[in-house]
């Protein structure tokens, strides 16, 4: 069968769910210029084919906040809430091996495009599990809320940040969170429980300047030396940590990494300064038997019998704006047996992962809306 021709029955054949996954990754939402009208214009779309309400609040000039609305049958519950981040991290294009923002679906199934996993594919499953609920007649007893926020990749307080001081946002009432998670290289699906937080140092070291070519003594660069191999010791302590006990993970210990360097102005000036930028992402201590969470463990979810492995989450997410004012978060992706790439070049995931999570999500949303009042 001629190319042309293998390649328009995929397509033909195509799952639609698949169709607006594609179409929703070729907006680039990708900073510094995200397009965040494109992406809430296709959202809004979405909710007119659910014939949900659609809600779009400016939380800061250009950082608008999409809101799709499932009322439920008791609407003075706790409603669920179901996030989803819309903008996306920049692409070195050179390393990839198609555009970035083509969601070039490969002849394994393999969908390429930046946003993939993170997150814009949660995103889509959502919607895309409420639309199988909703075309089967069902109604939860729990209003639903999906979420559509910008700048997480940015730090999130000009998005989230600010979404959870709004009224429109306490006026939802929510009482549970879906956010985001990390794909699983293994056949077991990770669940998020807490993040580490995030803990940016800038250390500036100043010194004797002076001409390149003398030994001038106490200068910046050389206590700043002394800085940077004491981070990097304690680095290697904690990655030895995890290396050595197979019951921890990257979440469970400190990590650090040297990010920026800057100073000096010419090669033959010594400079009076130097500073260092690290990026730390402390590890937090938690009892297992306080929060009742295996570490790995089978639970079931509905009727979805599936291996879940429970972390803290190795870096930061919108959820950390949601758990410190007290709302419960848990991070998922439903993304197994694919290797993590978030921020990666050549970002994908498989077609069949990405539908078997629509069908993960049409039965822990009805579990979690339906959940009886206490």
């Amino acid at each position: 069968m001629p190319q042309e021709e293998t390649h328009a029955k995929r397509k033909k054949n195509e799952d639609q769910a698949v169709t607006n996954f594609r179409e929703y990754l070729r907006i680039k939402t990708v900073h510094p210029d995200a397009d965040y009208d494109g992406a809430i214009q296709f959202l809004e779309r979405m909710a007119k084919e659910l014939e949900l309400p659609f809600k779009c609040i400016e939380v800061h000039p250009g950082k608008p906040v999409g809101i799709i609305t499932w009322n439920g049958k008791n609407p003075s519950l706790p409603s669920l809430m179901l996030n989803s981040h819309m903008d996306v991290v920049p692409v070195f294009q050179e390393h990839w091996k198609c555009d970035a923002f083509e969601a070039k679906k490969m002849d394994n199934g393999d969908i390429y495009g930046r946003g993939t996993q993170d997150m814009k594919s949660v995103a889509i499953q959502y919607i895309e599990a409420i639309r199988r609920l909703k075309s089967k007649g069902e109604t939860p007893q729990r209003t639903i809320y999906m979420t559509f926020v910008p700048d997480e990749e940015v730090t999130g307080t000009l998005g989230m940040g600010l979404f959870i001081k709004r009224p429109e946002f306490k006026e939802m009432n929510v009482g549970y969170v879906l956010d985001e998670g990390l794909a699983n290289p293994e056949d077991a699906f990770t669940v998020f429980y807490a993040e580490r937080p995030v803990w940016w140092v800038n250390v500036k070291c100043t010194g004797n300047p002076g001409h390149g070519s003398r030994f001038i003594e106490n200068t910046a660069a050389e206590k700043l030396q002394k800085v940077i191999d004491s981070f990097l010791a304690f680095r290697e302590e904690q990655k030895k940590r995890l290396e050595k006990n197979v019951d921890l993970r990257l979440g469970d210990v400190t990590t650090v990494n040297l990010t920026k360097l800057q100073g000096g102005i010419a090669h033959n000036v010594v400079p009076v300064d130097f500073t260092a930028s690290f990026d730390i992402r402390l590890s937090i201590d938690v009892d297992m038997k306080v929060i009742g969470i295996n570490r790995l463990g089978y639970s079931r979810v509905g009727d979805t019998n599936m291996k879940i492995e429970t972390e803290v989450f190795p870096a930061a997410t919108d959820s950390r704006f949601l758990r410190a004012v007290g709302y419960s978060a848990i991070g998922f992706s439903p993304m197994n047996k694919t290797p993590i790439l978030l921020h990666d070049h050549n970002e994908f995931l498989n077609e069949e992962i990405f539908l078997k999570g629509i069908t993960i999500y049409e039965k822990i949303i009805p579990a979690l809306a339906n959940v009886p009042a206490i």
